[in-house]
């Protein structure tokens, strides 16, 4: 009889232990922030009317994409004393969400509440990506909601339109429109002198005349930001102005220097180590 519990209890923990295991890959920071309660999105779901949703990232990305009806509190300094501020005004539970499941800022907000002696909060850590695919009807989308599947612009439709270093700079010339949409505090040196037009992108003005600059005259427009990161967002941007003929640098300004400069590796000693033509 122990042999068959012992038995049994071995195939258990041999199917137990892959599905935890599932779990931990496709939320690998869940282990992190053990302390931290999760809100799925079904749970999310059900209980969207009675909760408070707020959205922890920058304006830009909530302009472009967020939950219906939630707030956004950047996760910047003094978020716990608006959050002290935001309870006063509204006592339903908060759920704090981010872009998705490598995106620690849902934790965090959660952490910054919880230091701020507010209770009842969660984060829902799968993201703005895995909502607008479950509840379209629950998401806007550049100021419009519901949105369609179709609008939702997957890894494979961004990579379409992303150029190495190298192959951006070859592009640079009379047949094409640079813009630099790095924020001013980014901005060190521009990297093609003379050739290029900025405007951060909550410049909206600056980017529509840059925009029809290149329709008008037919030209590619040549876009870079500092690490690859804004251009994801900015691409919503501009397939709904009606650009088809457009690239952004992959990396952004950040690898274009680890390109033409060679990657810096701290205590090395060795600075052109990674540079192009190096063994």
């Amino acid at each position: 009889m122990k042999k068959l519990l012992w038995l049994v209890l071995l195939v258990l923990s041999s199917l137990v232990y892959p599905l935890a295991q599932a779990a931990d890959d496709e939320f690998p920071f869940r282990v992190r922030y053990p302390d931290v309660a999760i809100m799925t999105t079904a749970e999310l779901g059900k209980r969207f009317n009675d909760v408070l949703v707020i959205d922890v990232r920058s304006k830009y990305e909530f302009d472009t994409l967020h939950v219906k009806d939630a707030v956004n509190v950047p996760l910047t300094t003094g978020f716990g004393d608006k959050m002290v501020l935001l309870r006063d005004k509204h006592k339903k539970p908060f759920v704090f969400y981010c872009n998705g499941k490598t995106c620690l800022k849902s934790y965090d907000a959660v952490l910054l509440a919880a230091k701020a002696r507010l209770d009842d909060i969660h984060a829902y850590d799968a993201g703005i990506f895995d909502w607008a695919k479950a509840q379209p009807e629950k998401t806007v989308l550049l100021g419009r909601s519901p949105i369609k599947p179709e609008d939702m612009i997957d890894k494979k439709r961004f990579q379409a339109h992303l150029l190495e270093p190298k192959d951006f700079g070859a592009r640079v010339g009379d047949k094409s429109v640079v813009l630099d949409v790095r924020d001013r505090v980014q901005r060190d040196t521009a990297l093609f002198p003379f050739k290029e037009q900025r405007a951060q992108l909550d410049e909206l003005k600056k980017i529509d005349l840059v925009i029809e600059d290149a329709k008008a005259n037919k030209k590619t427009l040549l876009v870079y930001d500092q690490t690859g990161k804004q251009v994801e967002w900015f691409q919503y941007y501009l397939e709904n102005k009606g650009v088809k003929d457009y690239y952004f640098m992959k990396g952004g300004a950040q690898a274009h220097f680890d390109f033409t400069l060679g990657k810096v590796v701290l205590g090395s000693g060795d600075k052109g180590k990674d540079k192009p033509g190096k063994n």
